[in-house]
């Protein structure tokens, strides 16, 4: 049963850089936490929809909050949670939205003393500085409340020409679904920026190109919205000519809408504007190997690990594209390469047990499977391919488990659905996995083998029809699926359709020349037909290529028998009891060929042996009968 692994997408832009020296004003990232904790809050609606924001102003017992003008653009009732967990209501009519960027305030009234955040100057946070993100991310499967997150990492740039809605800011942060509006702080623990998007690697973790809306770009607007934070934006002159930053926020921006050719242009222009920026190689890289530039792709993972030999992504993206390439050692010395840096880097662990999957290592890929959803629980792509490995071991029950986790992480998972569809059928549940095969080809109508396994299910349970309507969407999709045109070919004969079936061994024989079944199958259509010089062509083709099919040697036996080669036909026989002694219906018909050669003797040597395993096999029916037959022949 074929099941489908998951890759996890290539990383961008996420770095662990060398340590840099910190000025004398920095503070700890515990220090930052403690600050980031007191002035983050939750903002929650009924619907749920949940959100961040940052306290940005007191003014008597009225407290401002900045976020993303995305977490509270519904009409609705909102509610802020402070960092005691109390509660304050937010009418949708005191949300304030700033002109043309994702930024709004909203306000709330309390008497509790709650910390207002600093401000800093968001145009001294360039390449390379510390950031922080702090937010609250929304429930997961693993976690069913949102708890606050604080997440360490690095500005990997900060464009001069901003994208749509203001966003400016990148970083390489860890964040989730639920963080945005959340405070983007500096070392100094100043607030920077409002955090807002980011790359999905799955639905829930983001990683990589995250965006913030600069703290700058707030204060410059905020007269418009009325809200005087008593803080103003620095009197920075504005560049003439596009930096780095600039080419490498448009670079990414255009991957994110497919159009690898152009971010790969403006990645070349950010590398040109800095050599060094080993961020901009890494991600070329990546929109390199997304147009099958496979060699190009490693040549920039090697240059960006040049500048930067602690960039843990960099030998992550190498190998996965060492382990495309075949070199799955290659791949796994650089997962552990990326792992030494970064000891928490669920993908390398995810990764390097697709490695050693590919190796035969399925004992080492659940390890590593493990690691992964230790460190992030959330992990559905961990789970549905730890359920692949486990489903071929033999433990579907535990594989089941691993794709019911898989779907309420991610209830969109068409590959969970097809591979617990697999699972549910080896454990004999037809109808489980065909329910199964619908959820799959509901989210992806597109995938052939989900129709393909899915008319085969059908086909088990006598619905040839249906099954043969699967086979030719499976077909349609793609036109070379030989074991579709031999299955489709099956369902047809069985419906006494031999000619319907014949022409779809041919089909199948023309992609594949080398399928013996293919060749059996249409072996059997022609005996049928009554063309037994034909069907022995056949099973002789099927035989060369696979001489161990038994089944083959007994049909080619009963066409040499119906052309009178009565020696023919039971050295076919005995071959097949070479391969399966305990064929029992291979002996009772060569006791009927023998009987008909006048072999009386070895006619009832050959019913005795079938009877007997009939017998072991609990086939009454048949076994009643060759005693019958039996003790005819010996009256």
């Amino acid at each position: 049963m074929k099941f489908y692994y998951q890759l996890a997408p290539a990383l961008i832009g996420v770095t662990i850089a060398l340590v840099q020296t910190q000025v004398a004003v920095a503070l700890s990232p515990t220090e930052v936490n403690n600050i980031a904790k007191q002035v983050t809050v939750l903002i929650q609606s009924k619907k749920p929809k949940y959100g961040s924001g940052v306290i940005i102003k007191k003014q008597g017992n009225t407290y401002t909050v900045l976020t993303a003008a995305h977490v509270v653009e519904a009409t609705d009732n909102y509610e802020i949670i402070t960092s005691d967990g109390k509660s304050y209501a937010v009418s949708y009519s005191n949300v304030k939205q700033l002109p043309g960027v994702d930024l709004a305030v909203v306000q709330f009234t309390s008497g509790q003393n709650y910390t207002v955040a600093k401000i800093g100057n968001s145009d001294s946070s360039t390449e390379g500085t510390t950031a922080y993100v702090a937010g609250f991310p929304a429930p997961t499967f693993a976690i069913n409340q949102s708890i606050y997150t604080f997440s360490d990492g690095k500005i990997t740039a900060n464009a001069s020409k901003p994208l749509r809605d203001g966003y400016a800011l990148v970083y390489d942060n860890n964040t989730s679904e639920g963080m945005s509006g959340g405070a983007v702080l500096n070392e100094k623990g100043e607030l920077i920026g409002v955090h807002g998007r980011a790359d999905l690697d799955t639905k829930e973790t983001k990683t990589g190109f995250n965006l913030g809306i600069p703290i700058n770009t707030f204060l410059r607007l905020s007269a418009k919205a009325t809200v005087d934070v008593e803080v103003s934006a620095p009197n920075t002159q504005l560049a003439t000519a596009p930096k780095a930053d600039d080419f490498y926020i448009q670079a990414g921006d255009k991957y994110q809408k497919g159009n690898y050719k152009g971010a790969i242009a403006d990645y070349t222009q950010a590398i040109r504007l800095n050599p060094n920026y080993d961020k901009a190689y890494n991600d070329r890289g990546v929109a390199r190997r997304r147009l099958g530039d496979k060699q190009g792709a490693i040549a920039d993972y090697n240059r960006a690990l040049k500048i930067n030999p602690n960039n843990a992504e960099a030998y992550v993206n190498r190998g996965n594209v060492g382990s495309n390439l075949g070199d799955k050692q290659g791949a796994i010395a650089d997962y552990n390469r990326a792992l030494k840096i970064n000891p928490n880097f669920a993908q390398a662990y995810y990764n390097r047990g697709l490695a050693r999957i590919r190796l035969g290592d399925k004992q080492g890929a659940i390890a590593d499977y493990n690691r992964a959803l230790k460190i992030n629980p959330n992990f559905a792509l961990a789970y549905n391919n730890r359920g692949v490995v486990r489903a071929q071991l033999g433990d579907y029950q535990a594989a089941i488990a691993d794709f019911n986790n898989a779907i309420k992480i991610n209830p969109k998972d068409a590959d969970a659905y097809y591979n617990r569809g697999n699972a549910r059928n080896d454990l004999g549940d037809k109808q489980g996995a065909i329910a199964d095969f619908n959820s799959a080809l509901k989210i992806n109508p597109n995938d052939a083998q989900a129709y393909y396994n899915r008319g085969n299910r059908r086909n088990d349970l006598g619905e040839l029809q249906g099954a043969i309507a699967d086979y030719t969407q499976a077909i349609r999709l793609n036109p070379n699926y030989d074991k579709a045109y031999n299955d489709r070919g099956v369902a047809r004969f069985l419906l006494g359709d031999k000619q319907g079936a014949i022409a779809d061994y041919n089909s199948a024989l023309k992609i594949n020349p080398n399928s013996a079944l293919a060749y059996y199958n249409r072996g059997n259509a022609r005996a049928q037909l009554g063309d037994n010089q034909g069907a022995i062509a056949d099973y002789n083709r099927a035989l060369k290529i696979n001489p161990n099919n038994a089944e083959a040697y007994v049909n080619r036996g009963n066409a040499r028998t119906q052309q009178g080669d009565n020696q023919g036909a039971i050295a076919d026989y005995n071959s097949a009891l070479k391969i399966n002694p305990n064929f029992a219906l291979v002996y009772y018909t060569r006791g009927l060929v023998r009987g008909l050669s006048k072999d009386l003797q070895g006619a009832i040597a050959d019913w005795q042996k079938a009877a007997e395993l009939f017998r072991q096999q609990g086939n009454t029916q048949w076994y009643q009968e060759t005693l019958e037959l039996i003790k005819k022949y010996q009256q």
